[in-house]
This record gives C-alpha cells, sequence and structure tokens, in this order.
C-alpha cells in the first residue's frame, strides 16, 4: 500500500465527516493534499473539524431532502468542481438494534432516507459535475460505502442490512449505466470497525477486535487511486 501520496489536484466530498470512517479520511485524504469538502449535521463539530484540517465544512443532512442541493452547491464552489464523491455518512435506523418485528416504519424510512436515498440524491445532485470532470479526462469516482451486513442476515440489523443491501445494488445497476459518463460507481465495505457507530449498534463489542478507522480509509483512499486514470499522475509525487 502506497503511504504518503502526493493527492495534489484531486477534488473530493465525504458525507459524515466529522467521526469515524468519514473523519480519518478527511484527516488523510487533506493530509495528501487533496482539496476536500466534508458535510455533517452539527455545526460546532463541522467547524471544529474544518480548522483542524484546512477541508471546507458544510453543515447539512444528508437526510433531509432540502439540504441535498444546498449540500451540493457548497461542494462545487468550494472544490471548483468534483472527481470523488464518498458517500459515508450512515443510519443504524432503531437504537438500540432492533428485530425487524419490533422497528417501527418510521425507523426504517430513518435509515433509508440517510443510507440509501440521501446518497442516491447527492450523488445525482452532484452527477453533472463528476461527469465534466470525467470528461476533462480527471476521471470521476462514487465511492458508496456498504457493509457485510447488506449480504449477511443478521438479526438486529434489519433497517440497516437492508438500506446498505439496497445502496449495493443501486451502486453496480448506475455503474453499469455512467459508463458513457465516464463515471465509476464502487460500493466497499469497510469491515467492523472501532467508530461511535459501531459503539452505538454493539456497546459491549471489544474495540481491540476492531479495525481503526485509519487502517480501512487508508485502504479506501488506495482503492480510489486505483479506481482513477489520473493514478499515474497522482503517484508521480508520491514519496514511498
Amino acid at each position: 500500500m502506497q503511504t504518503n501520496i502526493d493527492l495534489q489536484g484531486l477534488r473530493v466530498a465525504v458525507t459524515g465527516g466529522t467521526s469515524g470512517l468519514g473523519l480519518a479520511l478527511v484527516r488523510q485524504l487533506a493530509e495528501q493534499g487533496a482539496s476536500v469538502a466534508f458535510v455533517a449535521r452539527t455545526t460546532a463539530n463541522v467547524e471544529r473539524i474544518a480548522d483542524e484540517t484546512g477541508a471546507h465544512g458544510i453543515v447539512g443532512d444528508i437526510g433531509n431532502k432540502e439540504d441535498i442541493y444546498p449540500i451540493a452547491l457548497q461542494v462545487t464552489a468550494s472544490l471548483g468542481g468534483l472527481d470523488v464523491l464518498i458517500n459515508n455518512a450512515s443510519s443504524l435506523g432503531p437504537v438500540p438494534l432492533a428485530l425487524l418485528a419490533d422497528t417501527e416504519c418510521e425507523e426504517l424510512e430513518k435509515a433509508l432516507a440517510v443510507n440509501l436515498v440521501g446518497a442516491f440524491r447527492l450523488t445525482k445532485a452532484l452527477f453533472g459535475a463528476l461527469a465534466a470532470s470525467a470528461r476533462g479526462s480527471r476521471g470521476a469516482l462514487v465511492i458508496n460505502i456498504s457493509s457485510d451486513a447488506a449480504v449477511n442476515a443478521y438479526p438486529g440489523w434489519g433497517a440497516y442490512g437492508a438500506s446498505k443491501a439496497a445502496l449495493a445494488h443501486l451502486t453496480a445497476i448506475w455503474d453499469e449505466e455512467a459508463k458513457a459518463d465516464g463515471i465509476r460507481l464502487l460500493a466497499l465495505d469497510p469491515g467492523d470497525m472501532n467508530t461511535p457507530l459501531h459503539a452505538l449498534a454493539l456497546p459491549d463489542a471489544d474495540p481491540s477486535t476492531l479495525k481503526r478507522p485509519e487502517v480501512a480509509a487508508a485502504e479506501i483512499i488506495e482503492k480510489t487511486l486505483d479506481a482513477l486514470p489520473v493514478r499515474s499522475t497522482l503517484l508521480a509525487g508520491a514519496h514511498t
């Protein structure tokens, strides 16, 4: 795996960027020279991470339809375009986790609103910017963060797993459809990580058995570079 890669000029947007995997991605991408915009709901946290990393912080809720276009406009205005979108923001649905028979319809709707519909809406709103990047031979990529709960039937994970399964299949279909525009879409499972979301779902889990989000972020950045035609240009300035 490459380290200390120079990502100067790469324009990346990350949702859910103030904790867990999203925060690790924002930090590493910014440290490696990428221009980064990130989205999260809490103003104080957005301002703190923006000050810490130099990334462009955007306050918004991916699960709220009315927030999507303002977010998209701020992303493209801040970065001057977009090469990579990482849909990372996630909702568990019911907390504590619940069997489907005990899950309220509104809790399922919440998981779908963030994990599926929100990712769809934001990708659609930014599709033109991504297509423009692809036409400029920079390449364009959407990464949707998935989960093994999308393929394995874990009791209690129904709302989350169903939403992530739908996201994974939506990603596969859209990847086929977007080939003509030069845009790639990938669904990536980062594995079980020591994050606030995991702790919320399984508070008794042993953190030492979980992957550090920094490791998962580095793996995702590597896969991002593998999927972009600008990899050779970016790696020309790498210090390994």
